[in-house]
């Protein structure tokens, strides 16, 4: 089995430090995590990009929810974005009935051409998630699926996850899984089992929640989970 990848969402250059010296394997960029996550400036990404040698992926969303409320300005936030340097990126709309936005999903990949791309959690707020997986199925860059299974975290939805991991290589299930939203230890070796090998952190690396830094410590201790489970995946 392949081995296992950790992605940690970080907030500044000081928490990209932080999960690097931890273990981790990619980083997340958001701002204002507390409504879920917006996009940094393309200042706060030349800092954060500057501080480690991990691939940053970037948030690309505004105060619509997972609805864009400002196409245009996402647009121009994203060539910000690229004209700094970032090359890769998390995204992901629906419309107000909860179906695929493509139209948005479209226009703001226009303006990053070339890159690589997670969709993130707007398929757990979907009226039907299989229908935007085969919709986004294709797309150019995707690369990337960011799931709980369940709008609620992991918890809930770890069901669904562990279900769609069994239909890899179906229409709509082509893309690598990311397991993140609420994601626990106690998730893992599931997961592993399954075939998920992406996984994705936030306030499980940080001691208060999204008002405390990024803890290397917890970090080392999902690197060094992962690395269990894919040890004995191998053995």
């Amino acid at each position: 089995m392949s081995a296992a990848i950790l992605e940690v969402v970080v907030t500044s250059a000081d928490e990209a430090r932080a999960a690097a010296e931890g273990g981790a394997d990619r980083l997340e960029l958001a701002t204002d995590m507390e409504a879920d996550g917006m996009s940094p400036t393309a200042a706060q990404f030349e800092r954060t990009a500057a501080a480690v040698t991990l691939p940053v992926r970037v948030m690309l969303r505004d105060r619509g929810g997972f609805q864009a409320a400002d196409l245009d300005g996402l647009r121009t936030r994203a060539r910000e974005l690229s004209a700094a340097g970032a090359e890769e990126f998390v995204l992901g709309f629906l419309t107000p009935d909860g179906a695929p936005d493509l139209t948005a999903v479209r226009a703001v990949l226009d303006a990053v051409p070339g890159c690589r791309w997670t969709f993130h959690r707007a398929l757990d707020h979907a009226a039907d998630r299989t229908a935007v997986r085969r919709a986004i199925d294709g797309l150019p860059g995707l690369d990337t699926v960011l799931s709980a299974g369940s709008a609620t975290g992991v918890t809930a939805g770890l069901p669904t996850l562990l279900a769609e991991a069994g239909r890899r290589g179906e229409p709509g299930y082509t893309m690598a899984v990311m397991a993140g939203g609420g994601l626990r230890t106690t998730h893992v070796p599931l997961l592993r089992a399954r075939g998920v090998h992406a996984f994705h952190v936030g306030t499980a690396v940080r001691q208060q929640g999204w008002d405390s830094p990024v803890d290397p410590a917890a970090v080392r201790r999902w690197r060094d989970l992962l690395d269990a489970a894919a040890g004995k995946d191998a053995g």
